[in-house]
């Protein structure tokens, strides 16, 4: 899914050539040591041609993760009828990317893309925050909606950052325990699960 941008028209045969390039070259080299003049160079085209379509290598890269040439099938949340347990895997999942070789570099190259362009990082947020991710948090806070199921969102992602950036180690229960201090913890006496309180008394 591609970033949309203004300006010249873009080929779209050369588009796909630019993101291939990229993507073979991230693998190959990590992101540290990938350039737009190597991207240009594999892909047939012009620098230019690159710096009209993208600011950064970071963007290039942010699309292609968008365009699924990067992550692919590891972004996907699972589905096991337990919308709390699909979620601390997801997470778990995500930290074991983040570990991999490549995974702490594509968190960098979002992170800087995000920084550089308000039009990437409102991109990158309306594709995370996509419904199968709303659908199954909804579902993990009781039928939660509107701007409490957003702010959700936005606190879990944002916690899961926060914690990749920091470069220590975390594990599954850790992801569970993130789960519930988002959601709320799971209730056995048939309250609905994820319902938070805040320990105020009701003045109605």
């Amino acid at each position: 899914m591609s970033l949309p941008r203004s300006g010249p028209v873009r080929s779209e045969a050369a588009r796909r050539a630019i993101l291939d390039a990229a993507v073979a070259l991230f693998v190959e080299r990590g992101y540290d040591h990938l350039t737009i003049e190597g991207i240009a160079r594999l892909a047939g085209v012009g620098k230019q041609t690159i710096y009209r379509w993208w600011p950064s290598k970071g963007d290039v890269i942010a699309e292609a993760i968008l365009d699924g040439r990067l992550l692919g099938g590891q972004r996907a949340l699972p589905d096991t009828g337990d919308a709390r347990a699909d979620l601390a895997r997801w997470l778990t999942d995500l930290f074991a990317l983040r570990a991999s070789p490549n995974g702490e570099a594509l968190l960098r190259s979002l992170v800087a893309a995000a920084a550089g362009s308000a039009e990437t990082g409102r991109r990158l947020r309306a594709e995370i925050l996509a419904a199968p991710l709303m659908g199954r948090l909804s579902t993990a806070m009781g039928g939660a909606t509107g701007p409490r199921l957003e702010s959700a969102a936005d606190a879990l992602v944002g916690g899961v950052i926060l914690r990749a950036l920091s470069r220590e180690q975390f594990g599954a229960d850790d992801m569970v325990a993130l789960v519930d201090a988002v959601v709320g913890p799971a209730h056995a006496d048939g309250e609905a699960p994820g319902r938070l309180t805040t320990g105020i008394p009701s003045t109605q």
